[in-house]
């Protein structure tokens, strides 16, 4: 990754950031305002809003990628694949595209080869939502437009059903519950997220079952914030078992989160398309290990 930087001018004060940074920079307007929300563009060195009123003296840096990814052998199950998008089922542990300490080895450079386009940012080809790293489970790709815009449509305008399945420390919760909170990045610690900050976030839950101080949830999320179950499901007290960053880690467990459930209207067709994944073997023995009611989903 390369840094741009640049210092506001006097005659610049007052200007939209992101429209500022885009010029300065090179690169579209959407492409800096997800530097921006990804915390890869910074302020005096800290996180910043698209609609921020620069002020003259201040200094902007920002990490840029330095090439297009590449094409990878790395193997992700593909679900569905036509013309115009596929539906993977990601693995655990797989960076979804390229970025500051991910520079190759990502969902992206694995499906390079097989079409994923749409979007104006080249180290993002076809994405229109995003999983954790540690999260598995379904996404959709674009290949291209029409398929591209109308997914991102698709999702702004919560077309898109997606459901998880969440195992989260603590019982007590009700039946069914909604947190309705902003989540943006932590002004005291910017490589985290945090709740009451940022951008409108709803995640919807219901408990399945409780168990030896745990709980496992079907979580549905209304918007994609990053990190928002984490964040959301902490904030109330109960973060995802062995969540390394807003809840405990536990040795030998990675991040009991799974994306398994996924519809929508194809964007080109307007066929119904359902997608269910399993529980990976390595979530189910978690879980069994804690109790084994939690074996029986």
């Amino acid at each position: 990754m390369s840094t741009g930087r640049f210092e506001i001018s006097p005659g610049d004060e007052g200007e939209r950031l992101d429209r500022l940074a885009a010029e300065r920079l090179g690169i579209s307007r959407s492409a800096v305002q997800r530097m921006i929300r990804d915390g890869e563009l910074l302020v005096d060195g800290a996180p910043s809003t698209p609609s921020y009123r620069v002020r003259g003296g201040e200094r902007v840096e920002a990490r840029l990628p330095e090439t297009v990814p590449s094409p990878e052998e790395i193997p992700v199950p593909v679900v569905h694949e036509d013309d115009h998008l596929l539906v993977v089922d990601k693995p655990a542990g797989l960076v979804v595209h390229p970025g500051a300490g991910n520079p190759s080895g990502t969902l992206v450079n694995a499906l390079l080869d097989r079409g994923i386009a749409g979007g104006d940012d080249p180290q993002r080809p076809g994405i229109v939502h995003r999983l954790d790293r540690d999260t598995s489970g379904l996404m959709i790709l674009a290949k291209g437009e029409p398929a591209y815009s109308r997914l991102v449509e698709m999702m702004a305008a919560r077309r898109v059903r997606r459901i998880y399945r969440a195992l989260v420390v603590g019982e007590g919760l009700p039946e069914t519950g909604t947190i309705d909170s902003p989540v943006g990045r932590d002004p005291e610690r910017p490589a985290l997220m945090a709740a009451g900050v940022g951008r409108p976030a709803v995640t919807h839950f219901e408990v399945l079952r409780e168990a030896a101080g745990h709980t496992m949830l079907g979580v549905r999320l209304e918007t994609g914030r990053t990190h928002q179950i984490r964040v959301h499901l902490a904030a109330i007290g109960y973060p995802v078992y062995a969540d390394p960053l807003y809840g405990k880690p536990v040795p030998g467990r990675r991040l009991w989160l799974h994306a398994e459930y996924l519809a929508f209207e194809h964007p080109v067709t307007g066929e119904r398309m359902e997608f269910r994944s399993p529980i990976p073997e390595e979530l189910r023995e978690a879980a069994h290990a804690l109790d084994s009611s939690f074996d029986l989903w």
